[in-house]
């Protein structure tokens, strides 16, 4: 019997041992850079014509891996052996499928400064914030392993003298999982899992920037004894190798963490009925945000500087649920700024293999130029009063930015850019404060710095956001804790990390025999 579930503590790399340990996971990773990967089809290791590289954002002229790039042909390919692993997977007991999941994060645990290397090097991690997405990850083969187990269980239901009835939950076959780059451990393993968990085979197509760390999942679930064929791995273009995947009549789910134009091209896509399909396709789809901070006049302006700074430039910005926003109560709008200001010219930016900067480089040379476009369109909306340029470095490496005195309606204040830029707001009041935050087609997370309980209960009631904090930070959801997902083009709310989740991955199925 496993005890409760409890979330996995984070490294801080505050003594010797410590950095020693992740220096040298950082050269034995390191030393295994621009090695050539296959894709993985029903156990089967395959190599084809067409290939990609993936690159060190740090210094684009290192390869960190070589990938087969599978086409409509390979995902044909991965969805039939994924059936047909289906066929005896979704007969495996609960447990047993628990178990591996169990066995995967003993594994994770020991090699988790491996992952977090990988991490560093392939989209540019600083040390702390890959280790949290190590321990989430963990967190989540932990979770869902005893999640699975209560679903299993005798399910409650009203009982009749002459009726024997039982619930159950049992998969759905095959699931398609796409998830991003920017958390390319932890979604990754918990979308792949959740669905392995519920009895359900995967076709895995890993983001296009982060595909070694999605292969170091493999050998992890292979090490575990995760039989061949239940996970497919399936790098390849989203404009192919996904769209066939999505389109397949064989696929049962769709699971996809990602933008809003793609999240609502597989929406739409999914929708449409393939010659063969006798199902439904199912939709997971947590999509972008433009998350904010409330500050309001009375808080604790020191704790509210430090986390609104914390939240929009923790991992360069690029977190669904960074602060973008910082909307500031007129009364200490100018102070707050000032702060904020001064604190953002003390991060360091540079290559993560140091430990000591904070900022690494943007995932790719695509996201700088985005991100040098937004910084261009807020200097016309507003003040930049920190950062608005490149930071020094041949990497993809941008300073944090501030910009000030921007309108609820400017571009910068309502469209996602996913880069270390956050914009200041001025609030008249806690009910303009609220109305600005919900000013947007967003609603993933947010928060308010307060002391005053009734202007609390009023952003608790009237803030649209699917994960919404008091005085802390917007970023950092925990498993079990804080149960994550968010409304309108935020996604369809599926709560990853929440007593929901597996839900989502299983249809219920009532057998009632009358005696």
């Amino acid at each position: 019997m496993r005890g409760e579930f409890v979330n996995e503590p984070i490294q801080f790399f505050a003594d010797s041992e410590s950095k020693a340990a992740m220096k040298a996971a950082l050269s034995k990773v390191g030393s295994q850079l621009g090695a050539e990967y296959p894709l993985i089809i029903g156990g089967e290791r395959i190599t084809i014509k067409d290939k990609f590289e993936s690159i060190n954002p740090a210094k684009p002229n290192q390869v960190v891996g070589v990938f087969q790039k599978a086409g409509a042909a390979e995902a044909n390919k991965a969805v039939k052996a994924a059936a047909k692993a289906f066929e005896t997977w979704k007969w495996v007991s609960a447990r047993e499928r628990a178990d591996v999941l169990f066995r995967a994060a003993a594994i994770l645990r020991r090699r988790r400064n491996e992952m977090n290397a990988w991490m560093v090097y392939e989209v540019g991690k600083n040390w702390i914030e890959a280790d949290a997405d190590t321990a989430e990850a963990i967190d989540f083969l932990e979770f869902y392993g005893r999640e699975m187990m209560r679903l299993a269980a005798p399910q409650p239901l009203t009982r009749i003298p002459t009726e024997d009835n039982e619930l159950k939950y049992i998969p759905l076959g095959v699931c398609v999982i796409i998830p991003p780059w920017n958390f390319p451990c932890a979604i990754l393993l918990g979308m792949t899992t959740a669905a392995v968990v519920a009895g359900n085979t995967v076709v895995l197509k890993p983001s296009s920037d982060s595909p070694a760390i999605a292969n170091f999942f493999m050998e992890i679930m292979d090490e575990a004894g995760l039989p061949g064929g239940v996970i497919n791995f399936c790098p390849g273009s989203g404009r192919t190798a996904g769209v066939a995947m999505v389109e397949h009549p064989l696929t049962r789910l769709i699971a996809f963490t990602g933008s809003k134009e793609v999240g609502l091209d597989i929406v739409e896509r999914a929708a449409k009925t393939a010659p063969g399909q006798i199902w439904i396709k199912r939709v997971i789809a947590e999509m972008g945000g433009k998350d904010f901070i409330i500050v309001d006049d009375d808080c604790d302006m020191d704790a509210a500087v430090a986390n609104v700074v914390g939240s929009a430039f923790g991992f360069q910005g690029q977190k669904c649920s960074a602060c973008s926003r910082a909307i500031v109560h007129k009364n200490i709008y100018d102070e707050f700024v000032k702060r904020v200001v001064k604190k953002t010219k003390e991060i360091k930016v540079g290559p993560t293999t140091d430990q000591n900067n904070y900022m690494g480089p943007v995932v790719n040379k695509a996201a700088f130029d985005s991100i040098m476009e937004y910084i261009k369109i807020g200097k016309g909306e507003g003040k930049c009063v920190a950062g608005g340029r490149k930071a020094p470095g041949a990497g993809y490496f941008i300073q944090p930015t501030v910009f000030s005195d921007i309108k609820p309606t400017a571009t910068i204040a309502k469209e996602e850019i996913f880069g270390p830029v956050v914009a200041m707001i001025k609030a008249k009041s806690i009910d303009d404060a609220i109305a600005i935050s919900n000013n947007t087609e967003y609603g993933l997370t947010g928060s308010i710095y307060s002391n005053d309980r009734a202007n609390i209960q009023n952003a608790k009631l009237n803030c649209h956001a699917g994960n919404f904090y008091v005085n802390r930070k917007c970023t950092g959801a925990l498993v079990g804790v804080h149960p994550f997902g968010g409304f309108n083009m935020s996604g369809t709310d599926s709560k990853a990390g929440g007593r929901d989740y597996l839900l989502l991955f299983t249809q219920a199925k009532l057998v009632s025999e009358q005696f």
